[in-house]
């Protein structure tokens, strides 16, 4: 099993009638996204929360992390959030597998 280990398993998802692909996250990334969403869920503001979708965003999405804020801004916030949501169900932080 120790081969295994740093393995990335990715699937590829629609995003703006096209397709990007999502990185499944890791045991220390999925903490990660949780402490992020700890945090966003003590503010109230919606900034807080676009920058969630961001953060889970550039984490998982190949290629995202070049994405400045202003980038993002760009995109409807729908696609976003379906590609957030997207992001947690692939990495088992929602109740169903996205996709299927």
């Amino acid at each position: 099993m120790k081969h295994l280990v740093g393995k990335v398993i990715t699937k590829k998802y629609s995003f703006m009638d096209d397709e990007v692909e999502v990185r499944k996250l890791s045991v220390s990334e999925v903490f990660k996204v949780q402490e992020l969403v700890k945090k966003t869920n003590k503010k109230t503001d919606e900034a807080s929360q676009l920058a969630l979708l961001r953060d889970v965003i550039r984490l998982a999405v190949v290629g995202a992390n070049e994405l400045s804020d202003e980038d993002f801004d760009q995109f409807p916030l729908g696609e976003l959030s379906n590609l957030s949501n997207n992001v947690l169900s692939f990495s088992g932080l929602s109740g169903e597998e996205a996709g299927n």
